[in-house]
């Protein structure tokens, strides 16, 4: 019987290099172990070298599953605390609707957006805050975030810019028209 020889591949070791002052890590995953049997009817090792060895495949290992999304909280306090995902996204989106109504009075009838509050503007804007908080509120309660339901150029993202946005053009147009005197249009 010839000599049989096995190669097999186990886990090396991490070595990290520099180059160019920026340090360049490398997992180095082979090393080779060489496990010999010598003949055991006297034959001699020179039969076992004629003999091709078949290679034995590495041992496949399959990553670690991803872990389990955090639970997403739906306590008032935590929803609507300052970092929370309610306060700057109901604002932005009742700062989009204002800017938007404010500029459309704005260019039908001439008001500035200082008249059109004190022209019973008020009442309009607290029922459209509650409805719009309301809606905005449900779903998060209900535990589902924007980020989970957003997708292609509609994203949570763009939501949160353009709201930011909407406020400071509304901030901007109302310290316009008192600075001018007058409707901006």
């Amino acid at each position: 019987m010839a000599a049989t020889s096995v190669f097999m591949s186990t886990p090396g070791a991490l070595f990290t290099t520099t180059h160019s002052s920026q340090f360049l890590r490398r997992n180095v995953n082979f090393s080779v172990k060489c496990m010999s049997q010598a003949p055991q009817d006297g034959s001699s090792s020179t039969e076992a070298s004629k003999t091709p060895a078949a290679p034995t495949p590495p041992p496949v290992t399959t990553p670690p599953p991803p872990p389990p999304a955090p639970k997403v909280s739906t306590k008032f306090s935590d929803v609507l605390a300052f970092s929370g995902p309610a306060p700057e996204r109901i604002n932005g989106r009742l700062a989009m609707i204002g800017f938007v109504s404010a500029m459309a009075v704005e260019l039908s009838s001439g008001q500035d957006v200082l008249t059109q509050i004190s022209n019973g503007g008020v009442a309009v804007f607290v029922g459209t805050s509650v409805v719009l908080s309301v809606a905005s509120l449900v779903p998060l309660f209900k535990g589902v975030r924007a980020e989970a339901k957003s997708s292609g150029v509609m994203t949570s993202d763009a939501e949160l810019w353009n709201g930011r946005f909407a406020m400071l053009g509304l901030v901007a147009l109302a310290f316009t028209e008192y600075v001018k005197g007058s409707a901006l249009v």
